[in-house]
């Protein structure tokens, strides 16, 4: 895959355009869901696929099978956090 670098702008209600070139490249269309990534100073966009969506969620799911929750604890845990 090619790189191309550019320069966005954010705009007062916190939309970014992705520079066109950099859609076409990457085959972002209207729809793609774009996963966000925040260290520091640093913001990473990753393009989620079924493939991706699948790898990023299947640790998640055996940390919670490992965990033993059940889904009817999670809106108890979901009110209690919220109250804090």
């Amino acid at each position: 895959m090619s790189t191309a670098i550019e320069m966005g702008t954010i705009s007062s209600r916190g939309q970014i355009a992705i520079p066109s070139n950099i859609r076409n490249l990457m085959g972002l269309e209207d729809g793609t869901k774009i996963l966000f990534f925040a260290e520091n100073d640093t913001i990473m966009l990753k393009k989620v696929t079924q493939e991706t969506f699948a790898a990023i969620t299947k640790p998640l799911k055996a940390a919670i099978k490992n965990s033993g929750l059940k889904e009817k604890d999670v809106v108890d845990i979901v009110h209690k956090a919220r109250k804090k």
